[in-house]
């Protein structure tokens, strides 16, 4: 059996340029969808976040405008209810041992702009596993957390790898552009990343190598779904 550490953001909000609090945390179908993934193909699931604090769920996310209506957003209340007791009791990213995990998976909402993508146990816990050939994936904004992934001569480790992650225009469009501090699509083209995108808010999913990244929610199944290819390859198993 193949073993996946999830790591979810800790924080409740973004801070936006203007020093004010946009509510946010994780987005719900880009923790239930590969959940939902990983459980059919019959691998382990470990969620962790910083702290081990209890991750909020962007409410945003559950709206039926954004869930796909209101039997999708009533469908997504329930399945995070299901998850309740998982969800309150966390594993501390600090305590984490990278050998464990076959692969990470860091999802998105704001949220990880906020504290995945300045952590650097996340960064540490990712030049490990992805220099051992373990499997790195990340979704939407969970790409920030890609981002202290800097080795001890100031290298990034994903820097000349092929990525993509929620676009300028997306962002734009979600209305957060012009009151964000930063985007992700410019953070890591200027970090070095190779960023590829594909039409706003459709499913585009980049693969280079062990590294799997997906451009926003639409795109969470089937990141997950190479994620599940990738472990299979490198655990021998059939497809």
């Amino acid at each position: 059996m193949s073993h996946v550490l999830l790591v979810l953001t800790g924080s409740d909000h973004w801070t936006l340029n203007d020093g004010t609090r946009h509510p946010t945390g994780f987005w719900a179908e880009e923790l239930l969808a590969p959940l939902e993934v990983f459980r059919a193909a019959g691998v382990d699931v470990t969620i962790a976040t910083p702290g081990g604090v209890r991750p909020t769920v962007d409410e945003g996310s559950l709206r039926p405008e954004m869930a796909g209506g209101e039997e999708s957003a009533a469908a997504l209340r329930r399945q995070l209810d299901d998850l309740a007791d998982r969800l309150a009791a966390p594993a501390r990213l600090e305590d984490v041992t990278p050998a464990d995990y076959d692969a990470v998976v860091v999802p998105g909402g704001h949220g990880p702009m906020e504290d995945l993508a300045v952590s650097p146990e996340l960064g540490a816990l990712l030049v490990t596993m992805v220099d051992a050939g373990q499997v790195v994936g990340s979704l939407c904004h969970g790409p920030a957390g890609l981002l202290p992934a800097v080795r001890p001569d100031g290298t990034w480790a994903f820097a000349g790898r092929e990525v993509t992650g929620f676009t300028n225009e997306e962002e734009a469009q979600a209305g957060l552009a012009d009151k964000a501090p930063w985007l992700l699509e410019d953070r890591m083209r200027a970090a070095g990343g190779v960023f590829r995108s594909g039409p706003a808010w459709a499913s585009h999913v980049v693969v280079d190598g062990n590294l799997v990244t997906g451009q926003n929610p639409a795109s969470s199944t089937e990141s997950a779904q190479r994620i599940v290819e990738l472990l299979r390859r490198r655990t021998g198993q059939a497809a």
